[in-house]
């Protein structure tokens, strides 16, 4: 395992397993799979990991309750057998507080992904917006969007200095907006500065668009009611992923964001 401090608050881990010698689900533009990670119990050290049985997870007898979180897949090196996570640094989380103190040697558990959610290819633009815990996946859109698309990215972070480089396909027409907190503006009636940049983005009426937002849960309801009555897209035009909420722990963010919307 190796870490790199991509920004002030944000590290990348590299992870290392003899179970990756076998390989790793990854798929091409399935930009938001996510894998479960169990991390020792802040306090005692000890890792308590499930083993998966036809029941289910089964832990042992007395082992305590397990420590995970879902985190987006920033990247896998096949070759090296080398899956890299970014984590937000913060203090309030296992993950977090975890992820800051992390050395080489360290270990944790890894499950997934289950599965994969590949977005489709065959749309002429894109627009991708999220706070910092979508980055990974924001980033991995602007990666691999199919040639000749154009994509719009928009960023929610702390401040300037939380923004980082980011690479863009060959042939992808990329526009890249940082919202950075400690400044933005939110307009009258908006949930956040996040809503304002979306509802800012030009599209035209009738464009053909796909659209991606994660991030906490409750500040994505007004943009995807905003995208799917107000823009009139489609369902199948629109992912809205709460990747977090506030107060919550292990959100369940495979359930629909607002079902009302719908």
């Amino acid at each position: 395992m190796r870490t790199e401090d991509v920004t002030p608050l944000y590290r990348r881990v590299v992870f290392t397993s003899d179970s990756f010698d076998e390989g790793f689900p990854i798929r091409h533009f399935a930009v938001s799979d996510h894998v479960k990670l169990f991390f020792p119990h802040p306090q005692t050290g000890v890792l308590v990991f499930p083993q998966i049985t036809e029941n289910g997870w089964e832990y042992p007898d007395g082992a305590g309750d397990p420590f995970f979180r879902d985190y987006t897949v920033r990247d896998y090196d096949a070759d090296a057998r080398e899956l890299a996570i970014d984590f937000v640094l913060h203090d309030h989380g296992v993950a977090g507080r975890w992820a800051g103190r992390a050395r080489p040697g360290d270990e944790i558990g890894q499950l997934g992904p289950r599965g994969h959610v590949v977005f489709p290819s065959d749309y002429p633009r894109y627009l991708a917006a999220g706070d910092a815990t979508a980055l990974p996946a924001i980033a991995r859109l602007l990666e691999e969007a199919p040639e000749g698309s154009r994509v719009t990215a928009v960023i929610e972070v702390e401040s300037a200095a939380e923004q980082q480089r980011l690479d863009v396909a060959p042939g992808v027409d990329a526009d890249i907006v940082w919202v950075r907190r400690d400044e933005a503006v939110i307009a009258d009636g908006h949930l956040s500065a996040l809503e304002t940049a979306v509802r800012d983005v030009a599209i035209a009426p009738g464009e053909r668009l796909f659209v991606f937002v994660a991030g906490e849960a409750g500040m994505l309801k007004p943009i995807r009611r905003y995208l799917r009555r107000e823009l009139g897209l489609t369902k199948e035009q629109v992912d809205v992923d709460g990747y977090w909420k506030r107060g919550v722990a292990n959100l369940d963010h495979h359930a629909d964001a607002d079902d009302a919307d719908d």
